[in-house]
């Protein structure tokens, strides 16, 4: 079996797993854990394959990512129930009879992903939709490329990649590539500690994997599917957000049979860093709901 992807934990109770987007990492979330450990939940953000330790995959694929994805879920899961003694340290992925007995038990989490991260997260859920008991979309889209009128937006898409890979041909570093990038993706009324946070963990994601994942977002489509998820679902837009608009998200949630859409005013792209205090809210409140 491939190996689990790393992830940092803290806290105990319900399982909420968290899933970066293409510039992140398990830091991305850092505001979070700490909010949802400190009232009682177990935190966990994961390092998606290829970025922080976490093993690449190979080819580089949404099912690949979700398929990692499903088996940490049984991972966690399982572990839960184990003494306290025998488990893992935070980064370290639970192995062992934890795996299997959740993957018995068919357990589940609720899933929060953030930009791609959101569409690893509904990749799970039409896979595997026994794993996920609640789902927060954040800043993401049920396809990238594609509009749901028909119309092509192939053009778009190959812009947005060649915007972002140009510049690493021509020599520049990731830790540059976030410099640029990131006040690009936020609001007016972004805090700035959350900026630079956001700076970091873009700068950290080596440049190959950025790439492989840039080349994986595009091949992205599950429109279909959005009528089918079954569990209750959150979905958080950016009032500034550039990269999945407001619009998008508000469509999206009209597809979504069990589905609500809130609207985080003066942020973009990054609403969980731009506005920890805020998006802390909108997700306890959904969480407790």
């Amino acid at each position: 079996m491939s190996s689990l992807p790393t992830f940092t934990m803290l806290g105990t109770g319900d399982t909420v797993l968290m899933l970066h987007g293409i510039g992140g990492g398990h830091l991305a979330f850092a505001p979070q854990v700490e909010t949802l450990a400190s009232i009682g939940y177990r935190a966990v953000a994961w390092d998606m394959p290829g970025y922080g330790h976490s093993a690449p995959i190979e080819p580089y694929t949404f099912k690949g990512l979700a398929e990692a994805c499903i088996r940490l879920i049984d991972a966690l899961v399982g572990e839960r129930d184990d003494p306290a003694p025998g488990r893992p340290k935070p980064d370290q992925p639970p192995r062992g009879a934890a795996t299997r007995a959740a993957a018995e038990r068919g357990g589940s989490v609720v899933l929060v992903g953030h930009s791609m991260g959101g569409m690893v997260a509904q990749e799970v859920i039409a896979r595997r939709p026994d794993k996920v008991s609640k789902l927060m979309l954040c800043g993401t889209s049920a396809a990238f490329g594609k509009r749901s009128d028909g119309k092509s937006a192939d053009a778009w898409a190959q812009q947005f990649i060649a915007q972002r890979t140009a510049p690493l041909d021509a020599g520049q570093s990731m830790a540059d590539r976030a410099a640029k990038l990131v006040p690009q993706m936020v609001g007016p009324g972004s805090l700035p500690e959350g900026v630079r946070l956001a700076e970091q963990c873009m700068a950290r994601v080596p440049a190959a994997t950025y790439r492989r994942a840039l080349d994986c977002i595009v091949s992205f489509d599950r429109q279909a599917a959005l009528a089918h998820i079954g569990v209750p679902t959150l979905l958080v837009g950016g009032e500034f957000d550039r990269v999945a608009s407001p619009a998008v998200m508000k469509q999206m949630a009209q597809q979504i049979p069990n589905a609500r859409y809130t609207e985080m005013p003066g942020v973009g792209h990054l609403m969980n860093l731009e506005a920890p205090d805020e998006f802390d809210r909108l997700l306890l409140d959904f969480l407790r709901g």
